[in-house]
């Protein structure tokens, strides 16, 4: 009989590793165009020989300027954020050990010492008569209650879990990719704003000369009150612009340290955007599968094949659930001849649960074939926002260039222009107006070029983000 326990134990544990009732996972396809868009507003989509796409890239090789590639590293060992993306995934890892661990019998031992007294009355003697001491010792070991999973249950169970775990890594690779492009992203900006205060102190500075000069000359009757006011106000406006960026400029070093987790040394610290070398450049590869290898994208689809997974545990709940508990061990009424011949024990029991009526079952079903469904859409909704991100991205990188040479020759011919106002209101042909204006048209102009600078580079961090920049580098 304890052969044929042992053998019909084993039987069970081998079957009970079969199929489950989850549906076949298949995954969807991409609701987007698999090509890129084309137009004058994007860029020639050819891939030159031997380029390398945004996720064959990491952020080290990406980022080439050697003060952002030292604050990127402070980042991703300081920052909170990634922190508890990598805490969360350790806590969905021992979730998922604890469904694995569901699937195989639980196997515990116990070892006991009882002693009873009994009195005469208990043995149907008179009063008075003699009482009895017994003693009983017993070891055992044994399985507790282990359900067999004939129908898949714990092993969708386990499936979910293992979906969800990955999911969470996906989701901590996701949470380092925004980490880069926003340390980028601000770090660009704090580059910008530092030149845009730069170029403020050196405006102020042209126009404190002006109003020295003009006040002078006012002083003597050489000057109208009117030009010595109209230079006033472009002082004063250049004090306004002084005070805003340096505003802004606190403002990003601000960020730059909360997404650094610490404070940024200022040797790392950008003097301006001329400054910064620029990052590498990307290709956008050959059509929009890249997206799905994006972290995000990756996480999305890996919830969908959880829930789809969790329709097997519905289904289950509509078969029978087997436990079986068994037990063996030796018992003796004395310690020496605990482990003496005939001193043997064992049990073996199995329990079977049946459902009869029980409409929960039908709602549970119901409720994880909608989730399935929902998170289907999200899956794909995902990736409509990622063609759209990356789209908008090789929109930008198609006209950014000529933008920045047209603001370049603008910021040219402003500049000439105001000379040769200066030049004419020295001579007496022309009154200050004429200064004044194509002033505010030159730095105008410069501040508009320092922006579209700007949003040429920052455009390359979040073309490599959008791509899954890093996402095919193993960590």
């Amino acid at each position: 009989m304890k052969r044929l326990s042992i053998s019909l134990l084993l039987v069970l544990m081998v079957f009970a590793g079969g199929c489950t009732m989850a549906p076949k996972y298949v995954r969807p396809e991409a609701s987007v165009p698999e090509e890129w868009p084309e137009g004058q507003a994007y860029p020639d989509s050819l891939v030159a020989l031997g380029s390398t796409s945004a996720p064959e890239i990491s952020p080290e090789e990406f980022f080439q300027d050697k003060r952002l590639q030292g604050v990127l590293e402070l980042a991703l060992a300081n920052n909170l954020d990634l922190r508890l993306a990598a805490l969360n995934v350790e806590r969905v890892q021992a979730y998922y050990k604890i469904k694995r661990a569901n699937l195989y019998p639980t196997v515990y031992a116990s070892a006991a010492k009882n002693r009873s007294h009994l009195s005469s009355e208990q043995f149907g003697f008179s009063a008075g008569g003699s009482s009895l001491d017994i003693d009983y010792y017993d070891i055992n070991a044994g399985i507790a209650s282990w359900e067999i999973d004939l129908f898949g249950r714990l092993r969708s169970e386990k499936n979910q879990a293992f979906e969800q775990f990955l999911a969470s890594e996906e989701g901590r690779r996701s949470a380092q990719l925004s980490l880069v492009a926003a340390v980028g992203q601000t770090y660009l900006s704090l580059a910008a704003s530092r030149e845009q205060l730069q170029l403020a102190k050196d405006t102020l500075e042209s126009q404190q000369e002006f109003y020295d000069l003009i006040e002078k000359q006012f002083k003597v009757g050489l000057a109208t009150k009117l030009d010595l006011r109209r230079v006033q106000t472009q002082v004063n406006l250049a004090q306004r612009n002084v005070a805003v960026y340096t505003q802004l400029a606190a403002k990003d070093e601000n960020a730059l340290n909360l997404l650094a987790g610490t404070q940024v040394p200022g040797e790392l610290l950008p003097e301006n955007l001329s400054s910064v070398t620029p990052p590498r450049e990307l290709d956008s590869g050959l059509n929009s599968l890249v997206l799905l290898g994006r972290p995000d994208i990756m996480a999305a689809e890996h919830r969908l094949k959880a829930a789809n997974a969790y329709i097997g545990v519905a289904r289950a709940a509509f078969f029978p659930r087997i436990s079986l508990t068994a037990l063996i061990g030796t018992a003796s009424s004395a310690l020496s001849s605990l482990f003496g011949a005939g001193t043997g024990t064992w049990t073996f029991n199995t329990q079977v649960g049946m459902p009869i009526f029980d409409l929960r079952t039908h709602g549970a079903l119901r409720v994880s074939e909608v989730d399935q469904q929902i998170l289907l859409t999200q899956y794909q909704k995902a990736i409509q926002g990622a063609f759209r991100e990356v789209a908008d991205a090789l929109a930008v990188k198609g006209t950014i260039d000529q933008q920045v040479e047209a603001q370049e020759s603008l910021v040219a011919a402003t500049a000439e222009t105001y000379h040769l106002a200066v030049a004419r209101y020295n001579k007496g042909i022309d009154d200050f107006l004429s200064v004044s204006v194509a002033q505010r048209s030159l730095y105008g102009a410069q501040q508009v070029l320092v922006g579209l600078r700007m949003a040429r580079i920052a455009n390359q961090v979040q073309l490599y983000a959008v791509l899954g920049g890093g996402s095919g580098v193993s960590d």
